[in-house]
């Protein structure tokens, strides 16, 4: 060895070996001068105001000649890597001790290096952000020229990309593929019939594969001129309704109506309906429906189909784990190249929230003590001959405002309630009093709902004030008469029930049997008349219900709703009595409700468009609890869904709901106090997997607590389950995508191409979603109806 390259060696191991000495020697000074930073908490690696130490190179003199060059090389290389490595130690851990090859407490290199990823990887989200913002500038009329010469391939982000090679990626034989794609296609053509003929969505992808394999013509649904309609969409300002109640009235058509089996029909003329000539507004039949539910019941049933889609849907979920690990300091980045935008300030909808429960506890305590003291002589209540003033309501039970207090309002959920849905419903009594209940949380009393309406406004008003949030109120018709809905109409449009953050849902509760053993109704057709024939009314003339055919305007379609777990027998049969002949005293089944729901909303679809106004939806409490049966009608019917735990347990139907991306809007905090413990709940395993699923409060009356429910709801998610800004953000933008607000509303929270597939529909400006997530999102519901419909393609 060359002496020259031995002494700085030597010098590196003295150094090191000096450096150990000198920590030692000084170890008590440097805890002495360190304890005001232990007692304050810090962490910190004890520097202590001890000088960076200096290690000087000797100059190395190559010697002449010899064959040992290569080795002194080494050696020096070594020699310095030592004391750079000392050097370096000293910068960041001070005199703390530590082996060589031991990893630091304190891995700040590794802080530092992150850092420099996620500013390289923000600096080019930038650049591109800027790239694809520049299509964007100027008038419309550029905007359109733009977006007509832009190909899909131009959005598509650069990203980390998970793919199975091979000839065969379905991990079954061709065999069992070929078995299984069949049953998939053909469910998926029914859920396409029924969304048709209801006028309900269906998602783009998944129609283009269909009608490859009807030999249809591809049809561009993308066109900019569907996008482009007009030059005044609201890509920058937000359409606001100054005046809510301000539509035109239509003229009378003078059609004739008339129930048949349950569904209504509409007639031209008199002359018309005597032939029994309807209209052409078709619906499916009940025979139809019944063979189409019993196919999908065994469907769901078969083994290998089982077996497979439990294949497909692990894989699904073990792909987006490698795409989280593999671009999640992507997605980040990108967030963070959003100037102004993040979680707090993207719109998002409460798809699921009961009007008469939408305030929280503390909120309906104020009220009620403000009520008490302002209004206290006011007539509240009607009790057989007599009219009571609200403080005689509450001197009749023994209480004051002073008295009152959360605790005794007992309207939150408790232990108690978990599987005990009556004792759920009595929480909508406050202090146990179902006259509470009337005077303040119900439309039609004595005072007109005047009450009700007042919470609401505040509520609405919170809404507002916080700007990004909105929500999907529920209202309930029963069924009992026909005047509910006007009833229900005056109330809303007397008391300016309106806001551009709400719109409303109807919800039906089930309770023919009630209304049956009091002798309210005859028979369940009854029920379907006193619920749709206003409905029918209006449209055919407006004049006829000016004050419905106003509110009609901002509902956006139906819920049933009822505790579902009540014994009953699921399925429905051929001999099943049709509504003017069912006179039992027990409940219909879940589905035979579902289905003249849905019928009747397919006729009132088709005559509303004709005028056209506006159309409904279907969007139930499905699969909360009870039969799976509930959710075949709810894929069969409905556009979207309400809790959809059970699918859990149903891997065929699972698969269904995301290749058909049906919206389901999930409760955790709800299904936590009633039928579901919260760390069981599917829902972040339906996310990884590529389900529509948007978070919603149900009842914030009875399962939050603060002023800001839905904000509540998305963090606690958050914090049990750990999930990203990003997850969260996809959350945001399901629920807007699933919700019934306006579509030119929703060209202003989610850019003015939401409706195109993939990252060319995606506004990360306002969404606050990577391009990254929603191409992985597209490509790969697009990868699995190819791994599909591959097998059902003609060999050529």
């Amino acid at each position: 060895m060359n002496n020259s390259a031995a002494d700085v060696l030597s010098q590196a191991i003295n150094v090191t070996n000096l450096e150990v000495a000198k920590g030692q020697t000084q170890d008590n000074d440097a805890e002495s001068d360190c304890d005001v930073d232990k007692l304050s908490g810090s962490e910190s690696p004890p520097v202590c105001g001890h000088p960076e130490p200096r290690f000087d190179l000797p100059e190395i003199l190559e010697p002449g000649g010899g064959g040992s060059g290569a080795g002194d090389e080494c050696y020096q290389a070594a020699a310095e890597t030592i004391i750079s490595h000392c050097r370096e130690k000293a910068k960041v851990m001070g005199n703390e001790i530590s082996a060589p090859y031991e990893v630091p407490h304190f891995p700040i290199e590794l802080a530092e290096s992150r850092k420099v990823m996620q500013q390289q990887l923000s600096t080019r989200a930038q650049k591109e952000l800027e790239e694809r913002k520049s299509y964007f500038d100027g008038d419309v009329k550029e905007m359109e020229d733009n977006l007509a010469q832009l190909n899909d391939l131009d959005f598509v982000p650069h990203f980390q990309r998970v793919a199975i090679s091979g000839e065969d990626t379905s991990g079954v034989p061709l065999e069992d593929l070929h078995q299984a794609s069949k049953l998939l296609v053909s469910a998926l053509r029914l859920r396409e019939k029924y969304m048709e003929i209801s006028q309900q969505s269906f998602p783009k992808a998944t129609k283009r594969f269909l009608n490859q394999l009807k030999g249809k013509p591809l049809e561009d649904l993308d066109s900019p001129e569907e996008m482009f309609s007009s030059a005044d969409h609201p890509f920058y300002c937000v359409p606001t309704v100054t005046e809510p109640w301000n539509c035109e009235v239509l003229p009378n058509m003078n059609c004739e109506l008339r129930m048949h089996n349950g569904v209504v029909h509409v007639y031209k003329n008199k002359e018309d309906m005597a032939v029994e000539k309807p209209m052409d507004f078709p619906y499916v039949n009940l025979p139809q429906f019944i063979n189409d539910l019993n196919l999908m019941c065994a469907m769901i049933a078969d083994g290998p189909l089982k077996s497979f889609c439990y294949r497909r849907l692990s894989y699904l979920t073990s792909k987006f784990q490698l795409h989280v690990l593999l671009n999640e300091l992507r997605e980040l980045a990108a967030q963070k190249a959003v100037p102004h935008r993040d979680f707090y300030n993207i719109r998002k909808v409460d798809t699921h929230v009961h009007a008469a429960s939408c305030m929280n506890q503390k909120h309906l305590l104020r009220f009620i003590k403000k009520m008490m003291k302002m209004h206290s002589e006011d007539h509240v209540f009607k009790q057989g001959d007599k009219l009571m003033t609200l403080e005689e309501v509450f001197s009749a039970m023994n209480i004051t405002a002073y008295d009152l207090s959360v605790d005794m309002l007992d309207v939150h959920a408790d232990r108690n309630t978990f599987h005990r849905f009556d004792k759920f419903n009595t929480k909508y009594n406050p202090v146990g009093e179902s006259r509470l209940r009337e005077i303040f949380l119900k439309t039609d009393n004595y005072i007109g709902g005047q009450y009700f309406a007042e919470i609401l406004k505040e509520v609405m008003s919170d809404l507002e004030e916080s700007k990004y949030q909105n929500a999907e109120l529920r209202l309930s018709i029963y069924g009992r008469s026909r005047n509910e809905w006007d009833k229900l109409a005056k109330w809303a449009v007397r008391n300016t029930m309106y806001s551009d953050n709400v719109r409303w849902l109807v919800q039906v509760p089930r309770l023919y049997d009630v209304f049956k053993s009091n002798n309210l109704v005859n028979n369940f057709e009854e029920i379907l008349e006193n619920i749709f024939m206003p409905l029918f009314e209006v449209t055919n003339d407006p004049s006829s219900h000016p004050e419905l055919h106003q509110f009609l305007q901002y509902i956006v379609g139906f819920d049933s709703v009822d505790d579902e777990s009540k014994p009953e027998y699921p399925m429905i049969d051929k001999d099943v009595p049709l509504p003017k002949q069912y006179t039992d005293t027990e409940n219909p089944a879940y589905n035979y409700y579902l289905y003249y729901m849905y019928a009747n909303m397919c006729v009132l679809n088709h005559f509303r468009k004709l005028r056209g106004l506006n159309l409904f939806v279907l969007r139930p409490h499905c699969g909360e609890a009870g039969p799976v049966q509930h959710l075949v009608g709810g894929y069969l019917l409905s556009e979207n869904i309400n809790h959809g735990l059970l699918l859990r347990k149903v891997p065929v139907l699972q698969y269904l709901y995301y290749l058909a991306q049906i919206g389901i809007a999930m409760s955790p905090l709800s299904n936590n106090s009633l039928f579901l413990n919260y760390h069981r709940n599917p829902l972040p395993e339906y996310l990884s997997r590529g389900l529509c699923v948007s978070l919603s409060t149900d009842d914030p009356l009875q399962f939050h607590f603060t002023k800001e429910p839905l904000m509540e709801e998305y963090s606690i998610a958050a914090q049990v389950w750990k999930l990203s800004s990003c997850d969260m953000c996809e959350l945001a933008r399901n629920s807007i995508v699933m919700s019934g607000f306006p579509h030119k509303v929703k060209q202003y929270w989610l850019g003015p191409n939401y409706q195109r597939e993939g990252p060319t529909g995606n506004d990360i400006t306002r969404t606050n979603v990577p391009d990254i997530r929603v191409a992985y999102r597209y490509e790969t519901l697009v990868d699995e109806l190819s791994t599909i419909f591959r097998t059902m393609q003609p060999t050529p």
